[in-house]
C-alpha cells in the first residue's frame, strides 16, 4: 500500500510506506510507571493522524482505559496485545489484525518497560511484546529530578536485553532549556538518539482515580482537549520525521492477520450445555459472516445488516460498563449474531429482540445510584436471565447482577451482595471452569485479569464460575441457568469457542 502524506503536504511532512505484514510500528515504553508513557503515545498517534496518516493505536496488557484514549487520538479501535492472556504467539496476528489498511502503528508498553506477569519473566512485558513484534521501542524517561544520570539510566534499559532495540529516548518533565542541554551532552555518550523533549505543561494532565485514568466516556469534551494538548506538545517537541523513519525500521512479521471467522472455523467446537425445559429445537447453524469494519468506539454495530435469525445479542456500554475487547464483539458477530449496543445510565428497555446479553467491566460503583434509578432496564435484565438466556457478566457486569452495590439495588439476578473497598485486587489469574457454563465447558482453562476496589459477599455461588490457582487457591463467580458471572476479565481470542458457544446457546435458549 502506498504511503499517505499529509494534508498541505510540504517537505516537512511525514510519509510512511506499508504493506500489511510490514506495518512501520514503534512501542512506547518507560523505566517506570508515572515516566508519561501515555502522554507521549496518545500524543504521538493523534500527531500523526493530523498529518493524514492512518494510525493503528494498541496497549501493552490489559488496561481498558488507556485504548479509549488512543481510539480518540486515532480514530480507530484501541486494541490490547496481552502475551499472558491471549499467548505470545497471537501477538503478532492480533497486532496485523488491528493494523489492517494502516500506515503506522503505535503501541503503548504497560508499566516499566522490563514488568511483566509476576513470577513468569518477561512473559506480558513491553520488552516481550516488542520482540514479538520486531519494533524498536522509544523510551520515555522522565527527566524532572536528574541530569548526567540519565545516560547511565537509558544505557541500562538500552544494554539489559540485546534482543530489544532501543532507538531512541524521549526526555519529559524538562525544567528548562538548560536542563534540556545537560541531558543532551550527558546522553551523547550513551549512543541513544534524542528523538523529543517535552516540558511540564499542566494541561496534559488527565484526572485520576481509584482505577487509573478516568476513561473517556465519561469526560468526553475534557478527553478531546486532553488529546489535543498531548498533539500539540509531541508535535512542538518531538522528531516526527525521525520517529517515523524508525518506525520504518521495523521489519516484516511472519505470522498472519488474526480473523474471528478463520478463528472460529479452526477452533474444535465445544460440547453444548442441554437447553432448558422447554427450549425451542436448536436452529441450523449459519455460516459465519465476516466482521463489518471497525468503528471508533469498538461497539458500534448498527450499520451492521440484521442476521437472519435477528439473533440480537446486546453488550452493555456507556459510561459505567466502559470495559470491553472489540474482539469480542467482532467474534460474536462472526458466530452469527447481530451486535447492539445499549446504555443503562440511559435505555429503560433492552434492544428489540435480544437473545443473549454481555455485561463488561466498568464504573458501576460511580454510578450506583443512576443505574439503580433505571428500574425498568434493571427488571428487564432480571427477566432475561430468570428465562435462561446466556448473560456473560465480568467485573462490573457482577457487581450489576448482584441485589446490591453500596446499598443501592441493582438487578437482583445473583443472591450476593457488593461494596466498595480500600484493598486493590489487582493482577493476572490461571483459571479452570469448574463446572459447564455458557462460556465453557467444565475443566476449560483460561488466563484472566482481576483489577477492581470492590467485594462480593458471597464471592462464589453454589456453583462457581471458575477456579483460581493464584496467588491463593479459591473458587470465584456465579454460574446458574444462563448466566456466568465473575471478577476476572478474559480474552476471547484465547478461546474463540467461548462465542461460538455463547451464541448457540442463545439459539437455544
Amino acid at each position: 500500500m502506498r504511503g499517505r502524506r499529509g494534508r498541505g503536504a510540504s517537505s516537512g511532512d511525514v510519509v510512511v510506506s506499508s504493506s500489511l505484514s510490514s506495518v512501520p510500528r514503534l512501542v512506547i515504553a518507560a523505566p517506570s510507571s508515572g515516566s508519561g508513557k501515555t502522554t507521549v503515545a496518545t500524543g504521538l498517534m493523534a500527531a500523526f493522524a493530523a498529518r493524514g496518516l492512518a494510525v493503528s493505536p494498541h496497549k501493552v496488557g490489559p488496561d481498558y482505559i488507556d485504548p479509549g484514549y488512543h481510539a480518540l487520538a486515532t480514530g480507530r479501535v484501541g486494541r490490547n496485545l496481552d502475551a499472558y492472556l491471549c499467548g505470545p504467539e497471537l501477538v503478532g496476528p492480533l497486532f496485523l489484525h488491528g493494523a489492517r489498511g494502516c500506515d503506522i502503528a503505535v503501541v503503548e508498553g504497560v508499566m516499566g518497560m522490563f514488568d511483566g506477569a509476576a513470577g513468569e519473566g518477561e512473559l506480558a512485558s513491553t520488552a516481550h511484546v516488542a520482540k514479538l513484534l520486531g519494533a524498536p521501542v522509544v523510551l520515555v524517561v522522565d527527566a524532572s529530578s536528574q541530569s548526567r544520570s540519565v545516560a547511565a539510566l537509558v544505557h541500562g534499559f538500552a544494554s539489559w536485553d540485546p534482543e530489544v532495540r532501543v532507538g531512541g529516548v524521549v526526555l519529559n518533565k524538562v525544567a528548562s532549556d538548560r536542563h534540556e542541554e545537560l541531558l543532551r551532552e550527558a546522553l551523547d555518550s550513551a549512543g541513544v538518539p534524542v528523538l523529543g523533549v517535552l516540558r511540564r505543561v499542566a494541561q496534559v494532565d488527565t484526572p485520576s482515580r481509584h482505577l487509573g485514568l478516568v476513561p473517556v466516556a465519561e469526560r468526553r469534551a475534557a478527553a478531546v482537549e486532553a488529546v489535543a494538548a498531548m498533539a500539540a506538545q509531541v508535535s512542538a517537541g518531538c522528531d516526527l520525521e525521525a520517529l517515523a523513519g524508525l518506525a520504518r525500521s521495523a521489519g516484516a512479521l511472519s505470522c498472519a492477520a488474526w480473523d474471528a471467522a478463520e478463528a472460529l472455523a479452526s477452533s474444535p467446537p465445544p460440547p453444548l450445555p442441554v437447553p432448558t425445559l422447554g427450549a425451542a429445537a436448536p436452529r441450523p447453524p449459519l455460516r459465519p459472516e465476516r466482521p463489518r469494519p471497525q468503528t471508533p468506539d469498538g461497539l458500534d454495530c448498527a450499520t451492521r445488516p440484521r442476521t437472519p435469525e435477528g439473533l440480537v445479542v446486546a453488550i452493555a456500554g456507556g459510561a459505567a460498563f466502559t470495559f470491553s475487547y472489540a474482539e469480542h464483539s467482532e467474534l460474536l458477530a462472526a458466530a452469527g449474531a447481530e451486535v447492539v449496543p445499549f446504555d443503562p445510565l440511559r435505555d429503560e428497555q433492552l434492544p428489540d429482540g435480544t437473545r443473549g446479553l454481555v455485561i463488561g467491566g466498568g464504573f458501576p460503583e460511580v454510578y450506583a445510584s443512576e443505574l439503580s434509578a433505571n428500574e425498568p432496564l434493571r427488571k428487564a435484565v432480571a427477566a432475561l436471565a430468570e428465562g435462561g438466556a446466556p448473560v456473560a457478566a465480568e467485573c462490573a457486569g457482577l457487581l450489576y447482577l448482584c441485589r446490591e452495590l453500596d446499598g443501592q439495588p441493582m438487578c437482583g439476578v445473583l443472591d450476593a451482595r457488593a461494596r466498595m473497598s480500600g484493598r486493590l485486587t489487582l493482577g493476572y489469574r490461571d483459571a479452570v471452569a469448574v463446572g459447564d457454563s455458557v462460556l465453557a465447558p467444565a475443566g476449560t482453562r483460561m488466563r484472566g485479569h482481576e483489577f477492581h476496589r470492590t467485594v462480593v459477599e458471597p464471592g462464589a455461588g453454589a456453583a462457581p464460575a471458575w477456579g483460581v490457582r493464584a496467588p491463593a487457591p479459591r473458587v470465584e463467580g456465579f454460574v446458574q441457568q444462563g448466566v456466568h458471572a465473575s471478577y476476572l476479565h478474559t480474552h476471547w481470542a484465547s478461546e474463540p469457542g467461548v462465542a461460538r458457544r455463547f451464541v448457540e446457546r442463545c439459539r437455544t435458549s
